[in-house]
């Protein structure tokens, strides 16, 4: 990890052991230097949880930490392969949506968490809300960034590319051309800045540190012999479950990823979540449009507030 990343990135990380491998995360509640005797996980207090996409990692997530952690406990989770987590190769953890998802129900077990408040982005979404899911007694809310749980519509053309044979996997863990695309055309609204574009990229600065990026454009299922193409359907199917409950949807609407059609395939079936549409905005939403996207996910909170004293 370089410098830089610790210098915008400065929390230190919890750990879980899976299965041999350790899993990292951000815990402003268990030893981070936001944590107070204010934060505890309790009953009555709403926990965010924060799941990030590819190739992202729990550095997408600062704002929220940052805004969020001295009040309420904040949960960053960065997926094996990804962030400060072990990269163990594909033969070691298999990379797929259900492993990630496993992962991410363990940690929501292991630490108890309750009144659970999901942020979700990009892959985030589909393995956040399909844990989530299956621990529904504990989810009081979700809040969703340009991200998608169900059967891809559609493949952008840009992921295709990394798909391809022979060539695919060279170009994304020999020369890094999926991240390093990312932190150019994933903004719309305004230009990264170095230092973040830099924070984004530390963690996954050789072929090894690579691999959870390629194997997450892997999995992405586009026919029924694709594994994951079930886990898929099944989320997609449990969606109305959650329908009932406080949800935020807020989109960069200029995304060539997931385009404003993945959105209204989520208004249809959450025809009561609270939508913000970002006219200008990518889909790195929270750094195209932080201020936008916190207000939104203020209004989160005191809706999953309310419903939690109402209760």
């Amino acid at each position: 990890m370089t410098n830089l990343a610790s210098d915008l990135f400065p929390h230190p990380s919890s750990e879980l052991s899976i299965d041999g491998h350790t899993l990292r995360y951000i815990d402003t509640a268990a030893g981070s230097d936001l944590a107070s005797s204010d934060v505890r996980s309790s009953d009555g207090e709403p926990t965010f949880v924060c799941v990030h996409g590819n190739p992202t990692w729990s550095f997408y997530y600062r704002r929220i930490i940052e805004r969020y952690g001295k009040q309420q406990r904040v949960i960053a989770v960065d997926h094996i392969g990804c962030g400060r987590s072990d990269k163990p190769s594909a033969d070691e953890f298999p990379y797929t949506m259900a492993a990630h998802r496993d992962n991410l129900i363990r940690l929501v077990d292991e630490l108890d968490l309750k009144n659970v408040i999901l942020i979700a982005h990009d892959w985030g979404g589909a393995i956040g809300l399909s844990a989530m899911h299956a621990r529904r007694e504990r989810l009081a809310g979700i809040g969703l960034l340009n991200t998608a749980a169900f059967p891809p519509p559609y493949m952008p053309q840009r992921i295709a590319a990394c798909r391809m044979p022979v060539l695919g996997t060279p170009a994304v863990r020999g020369l890094n051309l999926f991240a390093r695309a990312a932190v150019t055309m994933a903004m719309s609204r305004t230009k990264m800045k170095p230092d973040v574009a830099a924070g984004l990229l530390a963690p996954y600065d050789n072929w090894q540190n690579r691999v959870a990026i390629d194997r997450f454009v892997r999995d992405i299922p586009l026919n029924d012999s694709h594994p994951t193409m079930k886990t898929l359907r099944q989320l997609e199917s449990d969606l109305p479950d959650l329908a009932s409950l406080p949800i935020s949807l807020i989109w960069g609407m200029k995304d060539w990823c997931f385009r404003p059609e993945c959105l209204r395939r989520f208004e249809a079936v959450w025809p009561d979540a609270e939508v913000t549409e970002l006219a200008t905005t990518g889909h790195y939403v929270i750094e195209d449009s932080p201020e936008e996207t916190l207000a939104a996910i203020d209004s989160l909170l005191a809706r999953v507030k309310e419903r939690i004293g109402a209760a």
